[in-house]
């Protein structure tokens, strides 16, 4: 038996969208169940999201550190960002991104892994890239606003964070997905062989 996740969709009696945010909403569906019986469900509409595990040549991760006011924490992260734009490039989006947010770029990108967040109530879908080959943009840096402003930025080793991981240290899910699959990736068949950054990705179809 092949152990992978595969598409399908229950037939759908009725929807409506009783709340429509600025970047995401709130979707009700009505679904019909197998043994026939209809039950509601309330989602969150997400238009999806990229994020990146930066790794330099001394193995060390660029993180941020933002407040999240919904868990009351600063916690580290990777840099991320939504899909602005329907069908944008993911790796475009992630490049501008790690621009934005740490003013570096990369030269070479891998496909690192693609989760669903929170599959059982909200549809977000985030692309965690690899990148390596890190250098300083040139330009200005981005100008932040709102919680950005008191991003703290670092460079931790792989072996830190996932310690802080097993730990129960860090939280965030991409850093925590991202940091343990570089790991596991490494003990595979090594980071080389990660798809390529421009890899299909059904859950969020873009043009290359």
């Amino acid at each position: 038996m092949t152990i992978r996740d595969t598409a399908e969709e229950w037939e759908i009696r009725a929807t409506e969208t009783p709340f429509k945010g600025n970047k995401t909403s709130v979707r009700t569906d009505e679904v019909v169940m197998p043994d026939g019986s209809v039950v509601r469900r309330d989602y969150q509409v997400h238009p999806g999201s990229v994020a990146v595990l930066a790794l330099d040549e001394e193995d060390r991760v660029l993180v941020i550190r933002q407040y999240r006011h919904p868990v009351r924490q600063r916690l580290w992260e990777i840099p991320a960002g939504l899909l602005d734009v329907p069908g944008e490039n993911p790796l475009h989006a992630a490049q501008r991104e790690l621009y934005e947010e740490a003013h570096v770029k990369a030269e070479d990108w891998r496909v690192l892994t693609d989760v669903y967040t929170t599959p059982g109530g909200c549809d977000e879908a985030v692309r965690i890239f690899l990148a390596r080959g890190l250098t300083e943009a040139e330009g200005e840096r981005f100008e932040a606003e709102h919680e950005e402003t008191e991003l703290e930025i670092a460079r931790v080793p792989v072996s830190e964070l996932v310690r802080g991981v097993l730990a129960g240290e860090l939280h965030n899910n991409c850093l925590v997905v991202g940091v343990l699959s570089l790991v596991a990736a490494r003990q595979a068949d090594g980071l080389d062989a990660l798809r390529p950054a421009q890899a299909p990705w059904p859950a969020r179809p873009f043009e290359s």
